[in-house]
C-alpha cells in the first residue's frame, strides 16, 4: 500500500519502542526453544530489532519499502542482522512450509478486508511449524456509533470520521491513517478466524483499543 510508504517517508520510524507485551513473548519463545521467528508486517524494525538484539533468528516481511530501507539502516547501527523482504502477507508468502517456530504481527494484519486477512492467515498456517507459536495484535470493535456510510468515534471534543467499506470494515477518512482500511475484531472472531491454533490467552488493551 502507498500509504505506508507515504507515512514512513514522513515520519521515519513510526515505532521505536518494542510492544509492551513483548517482553512477555521473548521469555515464552525462549521456554519453548524457539530459534526462527517472523514479524509479519515488520514497518520500519522495532520488533526485528527487538528480536535480533535477543538473539533469534530474525526474519521481516513489509509492503513499504520505505519500511524496509529504515530497518536495514537501523540493523546496520546496531550491528544486527535479519532477513528482510518487501511484500504484501495477503498473497502467498515467500517462505516453506513448516519454516518458522513462531510468527508475531502487532497492528498489521487487520489492514484489510476478511477475505483478504483469512488469506494471511492461511499463510500463517502453512509457514508456522506444528506446535509453532504466534502472537498477533489485532484492531477491536469499541466504536460507539455505526452507520452505513460512516462511524463517529468521539475523543474528548475532537471527531474522528470513518466511512464504512466492508461488513466490520472501515477506513478514516482524514488523519495520519486516512484511507487504510481497519477490519474489527472481538474474541468470538479471533477464535472463529485462528481456529487452527490452540490460543492461550486473548486480552483486551481498553486504552488503545487493540487485543
Amino acid at each position: 500500500m502507498k500509504q505506508w510508504n507515504e507515512i514512513f517517508k514522513k515520519h521515519g520510524k513510526v515505532f521505536t519502542k518494542p510492544h509492551e507485551d513483548m517482553a512477555k513473548i521473548v521469555k515464552l519463545f525462549k521456554e519453548h526453544h524457539v530459534k526462527k521467528v517472523l514479524d509479519l508486517g515488520s514497518g520500519t524494525g522495532r520488533h526485528v530489532i527487538y528480536l535480533a538484539q535477543n538473539d533469534f533468528d530474525v526474519y521481516g516481511i513489509d509492503i513499504a519499502q520505505k519500511g524496509i530501507e529504515i530497518t536495514k539502516d537501523w540493523l546496520k547501527k546496531e550491528n544486527l542482522k535479519a532477513n528482510l523482504t518487501t511484500g504484501s502477507f495477503y498473497q502467498q508468502l515467500p517462505y516453506a512450509d513448516n519454516f518458522f517456530d513462531a510468527i508475531i504481527s502487532t497492528s498489521a494484519i487487520h489492514h484489510a478486508k476478511i477475505d483478504e486477512i483469512r488469506k494471511a492467515i492461511h499463510e500463517i498456517e502453512r509457514i508456522l511449524k506444528p506446535k509453532g507459536l504466534i502472537f498477533i495484535v489485532v484492531r477491536n470493535s469499541k466504536f460507539r456509533n455505526w452507520s452505513k456510510s460512516k462511524i463517529v468515534e468521539k475523543y474528548g471534543k475532537q471527531k474522528t470520521n470513518y466511512q464504512v467499506i466492508a461488513d466490520r470494515t472501515y477506513i478514516p477518512i482524514e488523519g495520519g491513517e486516512k484511507g487504510l482500511p481497519h477490519y474489527l475484531f472481538n474474541k468470538e472472531l479471533l477464535k472463529k478466524e485462528f481456529k487452527s491454533f490452540k490460543i492461550i490467552d486473548i486480552w483486551i488493551d481498553v486504552d488503545k483499543r487493540h487485543y
